[in-house]
């Protein structure tokens, strides 16, 4: 088989580029220790209510500015205790995993939208801005329940 000179150059230009591509990928997420957004942190899924923090869900405050709401998200519902309720202006670390199937954890007209894998301890922070309720959803379908998968949390002044 015979490969035009043409050919040639734009074959060891694409074959270039994609080794270029790959080791700038490579060492991104090797080299600077890349993780998921959520993190790596991971959790036998049988023991999730045996297993701190998740043994006592709900909103604790860790200092004058922090606050850490913990989430259990099972089929159909979140169990975060009784109530979710946050002060406005205070950072709120968001420590959530599942203890069946895949799920997310979406804070309406915010940009906090969390994938829930089981065993999996997802985290982010978040500062809600403005008091009031706002409504947390499921938005990764885990089931026939899915629709009834909501709950809201209260942000106080």
């Amino acid at each position: 088989m015979h490969l035009h000179k043409y050919e040639k150059i734009w074959l060891t230009f694409g074959i270039v580029c994609l080794v270029a591509f790959l080791s700038i990928v490579g060492v991104n997420a090797f080299a600077q220790d890349h993780t998921p957004a959520g993190g790596m942190h991971t959790i036998d899924p049988e023991k999730v209510r045996e297993t701190a923090p998740f043994n006592e869900p709900g909103v604790k405050q860790l200092d004058d500015d922090t606050y850490q709401a913990t989430i259990i998200a099972s089929a159909f519902a979140y169990d975060g205790g009784q109530t979710l309720q946050v002060p406005a202006g205070k950072e709120i670390i968001f420590k959530l995993t599942s203890t069946d199937v895949v799920h997310s954890f979406t804070i309406d007209n915010t940009n906090v939208n969390m994938m829930v894998v089981p065993g999996q301890v997802t985290t982010k922070s978040y500062t809600f801005k403005e008091p009031g309720k706002y409504l947390i959803i499921c938005n990764e379908y885990c089931g026939t329940g899915h629709h009834y998968m909501y709950t809201e949390i209260e942000v106080t002044e």
